[in-house]
């Protein structure tokens, strides 16, 4: 039997970027918030020298416990799902400040063309140009509409990024807060070669400051050190924008937050239409909580955002058969195919220091920048050179003739450490009929609630954009002069063993139409008023970028709904 507490206005459901700037935003206009976190308590403090990439980014110390909780993964109907039982496509973080704390800084504004997809791909192309079975729609928002919670969003997480407008991206009302980062040779040299093949780099917007800044709200923090541990690492110097060094401060100033860490939401409680609390279990005790609330807002991760749905009952489960429902549809991974390599036998460079976003791109290939009236596929990928920092344990470069252990594999991967580049691409993933988010009939988590399962694999549409972006890669590469150059130009079925991206999307997607999206604009859900639901999990595709900065400008943008709900109940759209 749950012990019931006293009734709270506001009841946050994941403590991570969406949640903390929610919190900020509602305890600055004076609300008094409750903000439950499944992990742990983290702080900078706890990340002093730890550069142990053991711990961190092969053993997983920031991310979720898969013996206890994880998903399900079949490729598609006809096989039986399975359990992953270890890491590998994707991660999902866990502790306060959720992905926030483990991302690697890289921050992109989707495209216009993303939130007006359907539409302007019909106007340029005809319907006929949208496969059958491609769940494509509008996001029920535009791009400008938008624009206005993105300076925001950037403003506070002090975003650095060229000062001049570039041509391929959407117009910005002001610059970004802070300069780019340092360019590296290696950068300059991915710049020269681009520009050489009439493209247009830049280099990557990047959370990870590049001088120090105090923010809006008075939150000063200190320029990047460029240490190489970003990606799956909590940031020592606090350079790396995340929630525990930006919005939870503020939130927490305020004195109308309170933070329960460890505790893990299992159901959110409704009657009559209205959601009227959650339920959550103490981990360290397994004592359940009951927490009533006038407004539930649901800010966790994309699979656990759906799952909590599906097994409070809320919202009509979507059916594939029949293409009726909306929670768990539109599922959207991201393509990472189509890279070019270069190992350098005449030349080396200092690769082991670098940042999470240290590095240049351009989207000349991205959206709908090209013309896709010949191709078979819609959308295209950002192309970036990263320079990271390739730390020891995981970074072994050599050509693919070399064998893959012994005395030639330890010679050659020592040999081509730091000199070894790599043009890579991050492709957008669009929805199918046939991909969704379900709960799977036969496995559980330890308090017996079925885990939530994925139906989803590679499409033609992707192995057509793959082969067309290899090219272009290559021939990046090859203007960046290495002594040989290797290209992966195909992808064949989706393998969930393998690291490829951790952004998944989709599942409680917005839209202007509740027959097909579960969500408004302002992230309300349609069913239940005073429900909300933000993430990643309200994209109804994926696009060739990171989603952390879209996600940002949308949780402002909810938080600003979530004030005015709170003055006056009802819908927002």
């Amino acid at each position: 039997m749950a012990t019931k507490l006293p009734k709270v206005p506001v009841v946050i459901v994941g403590m991570g970027w969406a949640g903390g700037i929610i919190a900020a935003e509602l305890t600055k206009a004076g609300h008094k918030v409750v903000g439950l976190e499944r992990g742990k308590s983290r702080k900078t403090e706890d990340y002093y020298m730890s550069h142990d990439e053991l711990r961190y980014a092969l053993r997983y110390e920031l991310m979720q416990d898969l013996s206890k909780e994880t998903v399900t993964f079949r490729s598609n109907e006809k096989v039986r799902s399975l359990p992953m039982r270890s890491y590998g496509s994707f991660l999902m973080g866990d502790g306060l400040g959720g992905a926030g704390i483990h991302w690697n800084g890289q921050n992109y504004r989707f495209l216009p063309y993303d939130f007006e997809i359907r539409s302007k791909t019909i106007e340029r192309y005809g319907k006929n140009k949208i496969p059958e079975g491609m769940l494509l729609q509008d996001w029920g928002i535009t791009y400008d509409q938008l624009e206005p919670y993105f300076d925001k969003y950037e403003k506070m997480a002090g975003i650095s990024g060229e000062k001049e407008q570039n041509k391929m991206v959407g117009t910005r009302s002001a610059p970004f807060p802070t300069g780019p980062m340092k360019k590296t040779p290696a950068i300059t040299m991915f710049e020269e070669a681009s520009r050489k093949l009439g493209f247009n780099p830049y280099m990557i917007p990047s959370a990870n400051l590049s001088e120090n800044y105090t923010n809006p709200d008075g939150i000063a923090r200190a320029a990047c050190q460029y240490c190489s541990f970003c990606d799956r690492f909590g940031c020592e110097y606090g350079a790396k924008a995340d929630p525990t060094v930006t919005v939870l401060p503020v939130a927490e100033k305020t004195g109308n937050l309170e933070i329960r860490t460890n505790a893990n939401v299992i159901k959110i409680l409704h009657s009559g239409g209205k959601a009227t609390g959650v339920v959550y279990v103490n981990t360290p005790t397994g004592e359940e909580f009951e927490q009533p609330a006038d407004i539930v807002i649901m800010t966790s991760y994309v699979f656990n955002n759906v799952r909590l749905l599906l097994t409070s009952n809320i919202g009509k489960p979507y059916d594939p058969k029949t293409g009726s429902g909306v929670i768990g549809r539109n599922y959207a991974y991201q393509i990472t195919g189509g890279n070019a390599f270069g190992f350098y036998d005449d030349q080396e460079f200092n690769l082991y220091a670098g940042a999470g976003a240290l590095g240049s791109c351009f989207d000349d290939f991205n959206g709908d920048n090209f013309d896709h009236t010949d191709l078979k596929f819609l959308h295209g990928a950002n192309i970036r050179f990263t320079q990271a920092g390739l730390r020891p344990a995981a970074h072994n470069p050599a050509p693919k003739e070399t064998p893959r252990w012994g005395k030639e594999f330890k010679q050659t991967t020592i040999k081509y450490a730091n000199r070894f580049l790599s043009v890579s691409t991050q492709g957008a993933n669009l929805p199918w009929k046939h991909h969704y988010l379900d709960l799977d009939p036969t496995y559980k988590d330890i308090y017996g609630l079925p885990l939530l399962r994925l139906t989803y694999d590679f499409e033609d549409q992707d192995r057509e954009m793959v082969k067309y972006l290899s090219e272009k890669t290559t021939a990046v590469m090859k203007e960046m002069k290495p002594s040989k150059v290797e290209t992966s130009n195909s992808i064949s079925t989706y393998n969930i063993v393998p690291y490829q991206s951790t952004h998944n999307t989709g599942g409680v997607i917005m839209g202007s139409d509740p027959s097909t999206s579960a969500v408004n604009n302002y992230m309300q859900m349609w069913d239940m008023d005073n429900l909300f639901v933000l993430g990643a999990s309200a994209f109804p595709h994926n696009s060739g970028y990171n989603p952390t900065g879209t996600l940002g400008a949308l949780s402002y943008r909810a938080a600003e709904g979530i004030l005015t709900y709170l003055k006056k109940a009802g819908p927002l759209v």
